[in-house]
C-alpha cells in the first residue's frame, strides 16, 4: 500500500500571503470589495478538498469493485462467451498482471503529468475499456478489454492517493482522508462480490462493466472542480518496464496454458523462455540504469525483501482463494451469482474487522509476531478448505473460511508498515508500488495455477485439482513464514 507522503510546507494564497495573517493597508480601505471575495476564496479551499476526495475515493472503490466482481461472474462469462477454463484465467490475470507490472512506473507516470491529468487519463482509459469489456463479442475481445482496465487502474491506484495529497496541506486531516481511502477499499472489496451476484443474474454479466460508466462520468466531471496539479520530473525507464510486462505475460502464459496444452507442449515452452529472457534483460538494464524501478540496493535489505515475499504469498492465498470459491459456489453448488456473491459478506466483515485490529496487536506483540501469525493463520485456511465437497453444509462452509478472512488482514498491514519504515523517505513511493507490484502478481499467479488445476478432463470443476492448489499455496506460505521469523529481528 502506497506510504503517506511527506507534508509540505504551509500553504500561501495567490497574493503569497498565508491565511490569517493582516491584509495590507490599502485593503483595509476598501473592505466591501476586498473581504468577500477573500471570505469566498476561504471557504472554496475546503470544498476542492471535499471533492478532490469524493474523485479520489471513487476511483479507487470502482478499480476494487471490478476485481472481486467480476470473479462472480466468471461463470456466466464462460457459458456466453463459451471461454473455456483458460479464458476465465486470463479474464482475471489479464487484468491483473497489467496492474501489477504498470505499477513499477505508475507514480513516475503521475508525477511527470500531475496527479489530477494523470487521474484523468487512468478514469477516461478505464471508463473506455470497461465500454469495451460490456460489449465484448468474444473471450478475446474481452481479455483484450480487461488489459486495457489494468493498465489503467495501475495509473488511478496512485494518483488517487497524490491528489489526496495535493488537496490536502494539513498532515492530520491528510491522514483522515487516507483512512476513508483506505476504509473505501475495503467496502468496495466486501460489496463486489454481492454487487456482482446481483447484476450478473438481474441483468446479466455485461451490467457488472456498464456500472463503470456513469461512475466515470460522475468522477470527471469532479474533477473539472480540483485545482490542476504542478508537474515534477520523475524518470521513466520505458525499456525497464517493456521487459518487465513480457516477463510477467510469459510467465503467466506459461502457468496458465501449462495446465491445458501441457508443461512441454511448444507454446508453454516458448512463453517460458520469453519469461527468463525478458527477466534477464530487465535485470541488466535496471543495473544499468540510473534512476532504476527496483534498486537493487533495496532488494538486499531484509526488511524490505522479506515483506515483498510476505505480500506476494499472502495475495497468492487470498485472490486464489477468491477465484477458487466464486466457481466452487455455482459450479460444484449449483448456486445462484446472487447467492455465491452473499457467501462473501460474512467473510469481508471479518477482514474489515481484523484490519483494525492488526494494528494494535503489532504494537503489543511486535510488527514479526503478526506477520508470523498472519500466515500460519493464511496456512490453517488453506488446510481446513481441503475437506470441501459439493455436499458440505453451508454454514460449515462459512466456519472454514474464517481463517481465510483473517490471515491476510492480520499480516499485510504489519508489514506494510515495516517496510516503509525499512526505506528512506524518498524511496516509500518506489517501495509501496513494488510491495503492490508484487501482491498482485501473487494474486495472478495463483489464479493461473488454480485455474490449471481446478478443470476436470471434462471441463468441470476438479476437487483432487482443488486441493492440490490449496496444498501448494500452503507449502509457500509455510516457507515465507519460515523466512519472515528467521530474517527479521524482533521488535
Amino acid at each position: 500500500m502506497p506510504g503517506t507522503p511527506p507534508p509540505s510546507p504551509t500553504a500561501t494564497t495567490d497574493q503569497g500571503r498565508a491565511p490569517g495573517s493582516p491584509l495590507p493597508e490599502v485593503r483595509r480601505r476598501q473592505p466591501d470589495r476586498t473581504r468577500p471575495a477573500e471570505a469566498g476564496a476561504g471557504a472554496e479551499a475546503p470544498r476542492r478538498a471535499g471533492v478532490a476526495l469524493v474523485a479520489s475515493l471513487l476511483g479507487f472503490t470502482v478499480i476494487t469493485i471490478d476485481v472481486s466482481a467480476v470473479n462472480i461472474a466468471l461463470p456466466s462469462i464462460r457459458e456466453s462467451l463459451d471461454g473455456g477454463m483458460a479464458g476465465l484465467q486470463w479474464v482475471v490475470d489479464a487484468y491483473t498482471l497489467m496492474f501489477a507490472a504498470l505499477m513499477l512506473s505508475a507514480g513516475a507516470i503521475a508525477d511527470r503529468a500531475g496527479a489530477r491529468r494523470a487521474y484523468a487519463w487512468g478514469v477516461a482509459l478505464f471508463t473506455l475499456a470497461s465500454l469495451g469489456c460490456a460489449l465484448a463479442p468474444g473471450i478475446g475481445v474481452l481479455v483484450a478489454a480487461r488489459v486495457a482496465q489494468g493498465g489503467a487502474a495501475a495509473v488511478v491506484m496512485p494518483a488517487s492517493l497524490a491528489l489526496i495529497r495535493q488537496a490536502h496541506e494539513d498532515s492530520r486531516e491528510r491522514a483522515r482522508a487516507i483512512a476513508l481511502w483506505t476504509v473505501g477499499g475495503s467496502v468496495a472489496m466486501a460489496a463486489g462480490p454481492v454487487l456482482g451476484g446481483l447484476l450478473t443474474e438481474s441483468a446479466g454479466w455485461r451490467a457488472v462493466f456498464l456500472l463503470n460508466l456513469p461512475v466515470g462520468a460522475v468522477i470527471l466531471g469532479l474533477l473539472t472542480r480540483v485545482p490542476r496539479s504542478p508537474r515534477r520530473p520523475a524518470a521513466l525507464d520505458g525499456f525497464g518496464q517493456l521487459t518487465a510486462v513480457l516477463a510477467l505475460a510469459g510467465l503467466a502464459v506459461a502457468v496458465i496454458e501449462g495446465g491445458h496444452l501441457g508443461w512441454t507442449s511448444l507454446p508453454v515452452l516458448g512463453a517460458g523462455a520469453l519469461a527468463v529472457v525478458s527477466g534477464f534483460v530487465f535485470r541488466v538494464v535496471e543495473s544499468r540504469h540510473r534512476q532504476p524501478m527496483i534498486p537493487p540496493a533495496l532488494l538486499r535489505e531484509r526488511r524490505v525483501a522479506v515483506p515483498l515475499a510476505v505480500g506476494f504469498a499472502v495475495n497468492a492465498a487470498f485472490y486464489g482463494g477468491i477465484f477458487l470459491l466464486g466457481l466452487y459456489y455455482q459450479q460444484l453448488r449449483g448456486m445462484s451469482a446472487t447467492a455465491a456473491g452473499l457467501m462473501f459478506v460474512p467473510m469481508s466483515a471479518v477482514v474489515t474487522a481484523t484490519n483494525l485490529v492488526s494494528p494494535r496487536l503489532a504494537e503489543r506483540f511486535g510488527r514479526r509476531s503478526v506477520i508470523v501469525l498472519g500466515q500460519l493463520v493464511f496456512t490453517a485456511a488453506m488446510l481446513v478448505m481441503l475437506p470441501l465437497a459439493g455436499d458440505t453444509p453451508v454454514w460449515l462452509v462459512l466456519i472454514l473460511l474464517l481463517p481465510l478472512s483473517m490471515g491476510g488482514a492480520v499480516a499485510v498491514p504489519a508489514l506494510t508498515a515495516l517496510l516503509i519504515d525499512a526505506v528512506p523517505a524518498e524511496r516509500a513511493g518506489t517501495a509501496s508500488g513494488l510491495l503492490n507490484s508484487l501482491r498482485q502478481l501473487g494474486g495472478a499467479l495463483a489464479v493461473a495455477l488454480f485455474g490449471s488445476l481446478l478443470a476436470g478432463s471434462g471441463g468441470g470443476f476438479s476437487l483432487p485439482g482443488m486441493r492440490l492448489g490449496l496444498l501448494a499455496v500452503a507449502a509457500l506460505l509455510l516457507v515465507t513464514a519460515g523466512m519472515s521469523r528467521m530474517l527479521l529481528t524482533r521488535d
